[in-house]
């Protein structure tokens, strides 16, 4: 049985116990009188039996799931003949990539070795018993102890207190989670990094102006020298996330202000949700847009002025992402402007001003603080984009501030570089964690310099 048709089960099971342990408190009552002489609710009798036996075959079904992997990864590369096990991680992982493309029919068995083609069938044959006695053990375990959940259901039991206590240790673990999963990320990223800076120094990386990482992945290949310069990257970011700004901010901070403050319920009843549609759009449609039609446009314009301009060009790929961000800025700023209190309308007004002037000096600074949030969510969209660069800027790092010219991101390199089978050992794949390292740390330092700018006016405001 498969993970998420077993986790549908577990559920069901649960709402089973809670059926049984409902009735059983309302039977348990009745002798004595009714529920009033219960401890608690049936309800949350019935939700403590429910808890004891989802969160039991949880445990169980996160933690098969979470080794299960890795286990039968370690039982398939043992039953490799001595001279085909692999000695690196990187080599491990090519091998068990080639083992998973076999089992799974992407790749015919009479391509690889006789081992190779054996131990994919070993691969099938372990999976299909894991399932299985997966599937046992969580059943099992979330029936007994449903069972005694229900079991241990007494007149004088508080299970309202017990439910509650559970939940709350639930909260807990939910958002020690979320901070646990950033720390997760954050740790992984930093090792990766460092291996990284272990094979390429940190001058290159920072200073250099070259980006061409085409490195050797096996000791008996051949390639030219890599390149690891992050300049020429973060430079086209910051020029493709600059003209989608220019085009995103303007247009949707004075799009929500007119439908906030001078359009009628008739107009802004049908602009917005036309506006809105726009974040709707898949990437890749605004990537083929960009492509196919704005991209071509400039290159035609451009040479009617005699200016040189590439088929793909910064300007192509930061235009077309500034109109598909413009209904973050635009939703977000239009619903922060409404939440001004009325009452500052009213005072700037009957105090003679226009409402020119009060949009001016009372509504937009009084929404400053939430607008600013909203750019800054959309910076933080233009610097994730990757599909319209790929379609509309291409894959070339050049160190370059004319919009007219090819460039490439950051998040397209780090795409680039993890695709297909690469080994992690070599610099070109670790080179995407120093990348994304990189990106984490100039967002982080986004937000802060955001949050500076936020308080300060709200310290005006106050």
């Amino acid at each position: 049985m498969q993970a998420s048709t077993l986790l549908l089960l577990t559920f069901v099971l649960a709402v089973v116990a809670y059926g049984l342990g409902y009735s059983r408190s309302r039977a348990l009552a009745m002798p004595l009188g009714g529920i009033r002489h219960l401890k608690s609710l049936p309800f949350y009798y019935g939700a403590r039996a429910a808890l004891w036996c989802i969160i039991p075959g949880l445990l169980v079904l996160g933690m098969w799931a979470a080794f299960q992997d890795k286990v039968i990864q370690m039982l398939v590369i043992g039953s490799l003949p001595a001279e085909l096990v692999p000695d690196t991680q990187g080599r491990a992982s090519l091998l068990l990539s080639k083992i998973s493309n076999v089992a799974s029919g992407a790749l015919p068995p009479g391509f690889v070795e006789p081992p190779v083609a054996e131990a994919a069938e070993r691969l099938k044959a372990l999976r299909q018993q894991s399932q299985v006695y997966m599937t046992a053990l969580v059943i099992s375990v979330s029936v007994l102890a449903g069972f005694l959940g229900w079991l241990r259901i007494r007149p004088r039991l508080n299970a309202r207190a017990q439910v509650e206590a559970i939940l709350k240790w639930l909260f807990f673990a939910c958002a020690a989670l979320a901070i646990l999963t950033t720390m997760g990320i954050i740790f992984s990223v930093a090792f990766e990094t460092f291996r990284f800076f272990g094979k390429i120094s940190f001058v290159e990386f920072f200073f250099g102006t070259n980006w061409s990482p085409q490195t050797a992945l096996r000791a008996d290949q051949v390639a030219a020298e890599g390149a690891f310069g992050m300049i020429p990257l973060f430079t086209g970011t910051l020029l493709i996330s600059l003209i989608a700004m220019v085009v995103a901010v303007p247009v949707g901070l004075l799009s929500a202000i007119y439908l906030s403050e001078y359009a009628n319920k008739r107009v802004r009843s049908t602009v917005k949700p036309l506006l809105e549609m726009l974040a709707g759009i898949p990437t890749v449609v605004y990537g083929f847009f960009a492509a196919l039609t704005v991209a071509p446009f400039i290159s035609d314009f451009a040479a009617s002025l005699g200016i040189e301009a590439s088929s793909q060009s910064a300007l192509a790929a930061g235009s077309v992402m500034g109109i598909m961000i413009i209904p973050f800025v635009s939703s977000l700023s239009d619903d922060v402007i409404n939440a001004v209190p009325q009452t500052l309308r009213d005072g700037s007004l009957a105090l003679g001003a226009t409402q020119s002037e009060t949009m001016k000096k009372v509504i937009f600074p009084a929404a400053l603080p939430g607008i600013m949030g909203g750019i800054l969510l959309a910076v933080s969209r233009a610097i994730g984009e990757t599909m319209i660069v790929v379609m509309a800027a291409g894959l070339a790092a050049n160190l370059t501030a004319n919009p007219l010219e090819t460039v490439t991101t950051v998040t397209v390199q780090i795409v680039t570089l993890l695709t297909g089978d690469q080994e992690f050992d070599s610099a070109k794949t670790l080179a995407a964690f120093a990348l994304g390292a990189m990106l984490f740390l100039a967002t982080l330092l986004l937000n802060v310099i955001a949050l500076k700018i936020v308080r300060k006016y709200r310290e005006q405001y106050d």
